[in-house]
């Protein structure tokens, strides 16, 4: 690797654009909201969760279909959809002695559709 090459992210001079930082200074938001989005990002890091994520965005599923799905257990896969709940990805509906999860709205299936358009670019 050539020295051009190397520090291609570094900048060559020290000036800060003082108009440009101000305005994406008062554009960020609270460090909270911040927090929040980056554990968001966060429950899509493991390919269980993403796969239980996506097949829901197919169709409404119990846990015993979902475990069929994705050879693991009923166990697994209800611990995997807790920890979807609780960031309020999949919501439930009980039908008798059946629960059906579903994405809990439609952002999610749009998220998923967009990482999954950048990934196949």
């Amino acid at each position: 690797m050539d020295k051009k090459q190397k520090n291609i992210d570094v900048c060559s001079s020290c000036i800060i654009h003082e108009e440009i930082v101000d305005k994406v200074k008062d554009k960020l938001p609270d460090e909270e909201l911040l927090f929040d989005l980056a554990d968001f990002f966060k429950i899509f890091g493991d390919s269980t969760r993403i796969k239980i994520l996506y097949a829901l965005s197919i169709s409404s599923m119990c846990v015993c279909d979902i475990s069929n799905l994705l050879g693991m257990s009923q166990s697994a896969i209800s611990h995997q959809l807790k920890t979807l709940r609780q960031s309020k990805l999949v919501k439930y509906k009980r039908e008798g002695k059946v629960v059906y999860y579903s994405l809990d709205d439609d952002h999610i299936k749009s998220v998923l559709s967009q990482g999954f358009e950048h990934v196949t670019e």
